[in-house]
């Protein structure tokens, strides 16, 4: 009896990649996507730094699976964002991995075509060609870092990651995020609680050896310094987190730890019970925490794409409708340009009042 019994005993096939520098070849960067994603890096470092004083805004779809209507919402975002920009830097959700409790669509990336044919190696080729058009418009892109591979692929065009509530306490992902060359958010746990997420935060903070592959798709050990900017993002839980009180134990629980005070607050999942149309409450109450004082709410995410709502999946991806979510309800685009007016509004009139100036 050979070894093959002991291996691959549940594995039915094996599909070689590209390597990260193949695709990155096939799609290379341009001198306008290197400046847009620089610059969005250092604009948020800059926020959480308190050098710049306005609100970080990460808006759109839950999730991507139409990419033209993802390039349209784009192109609305860009236009909106440079009517805001004196008092809200808004930077554009592109989720390409979704997480799964159970199974279901595991997003653009596992399977483009939605049919069940998991064409990953055309996945990563679609998200790269997508986050360079956008960058080419001059917007910036956060994304959930999920699988572990990705950022070598697509890493290059993101301003903003976050490590997902599901993910927050996984070693592997802590050590990614040290090694990341974004600021990056850990999401609270599911149950509401914020210890997963502040010991991610503090883990993200200091140097790490970890396996990995190079841009060659070699096994590899990397070693990193630590990332200067994890921060914690708040999305709710069992109950909301986004009120006056859960906040304060949130700076607590923060500058207990040693850690800067610095908060975004996720108005959709547990804070708005996944409901679109609650959105706009929470958005509202952390705008009124901050024209009360509030320093740590440096910014917060919107759940937004073209149409209201979320739709069923289908047998026939053809049938679904382009411009609205497959997965989280999502406001539209109505609702998202009316919410981010009035934010704008509001911190504009908290910065003349030059509360924000000077660091706390």
């Amino acid at each position: 009896m050979g070894h093959k019994h002991l291996e691959n005993i549940n594995i039915e096939s094996i599909a070689v990649l590209a390597t990260p520098r193949e695709i990155q070849r096939a799609l290379p960067q341009t001198p306008t996507t290197v400046s847009t994603v620089m610059k969005g890096r250092e604009t948020i470092e800059r926020i959480l730094d308190r050098d710049d004083p306005r609100l970080l805004a990460i808006v759109g779809p839950c999730s991507i699976h139409n990419l033209d209507a993802a390039e349209e919402y784009a192109r609305r975002l860009k236009r909106l964002s440079e009517e805001l920009q004196d008092s809200i830097y808004v930077v554009m959700r592109v989720y390409f991995e979704k997480p799964r409790s159970v199974l279901g669509w595991k997003g653009l990336i596992n399977d483009p075509f939605m049919n069940d044919t998991f064409n990953i190696e055309e996945g990563i080729r679609m998200a790269r060609n997508f986050l360079m058009r956008v960058a080419e418009m001059g917007l910036p892109a956060a994304t959930e870092v999920l699988d572990t591979l990705m950022p070598q692929y697509i890493g290059d065009l993101i301003s903003w990651s976050v490590i997902g509530a599901r993910t927050a306490e996984a070693q592997t992902h802590r050590e990614i995020a040290s090694g990341i060359s974004t600021p990056v958010g850990f999401k609270n746990a599911t149950d509401g609680s914020f210890d997963a997420a502040i010991n991610g935060m503090r883990a993200a903070m200091g140097p790490h050896h970890f396996l990995g592959v190079t841009k060659d798709g070699l096994p590899a050990v990397f070693s990193t310094t630590g990332n200067g900017y994890p921060h914690i993002v708040l999305r709710g839980g069992k109950r909301p987190n986004y009120d006056t009180a859960s906040i304060a134990v949130c700076e607590q629980a923060l500058a207990a730890a040693g850690l800067p005070l610095n908060i975004i607050v996720d108005c959709s999942h547990g804070n708005s019970n996944k409901k679109p149309e609650k959105q706009g409450d929470v958005m509202r109450d952390i705008l009124a925490q901050i024209e009360t004082g509030n320093r740590s709410i440096r910014g917060f995410m919107l759940e937004s794409h073209l149409e209201w709502g979320t739709q069923p999946m289908t047998k026939d991806p053809k049938k679904l409708r382009p411009g609205c979510s497959v997965t989280d309800g999502c406001i539209d685009w109505a609702k998202t340009e009316e919410l981010l007016r009035e934010a704008h509004e509001r911190n504009k009139r908290v910065m003349e009042g030059g509360r924000r100036i000077g660091k706390k």
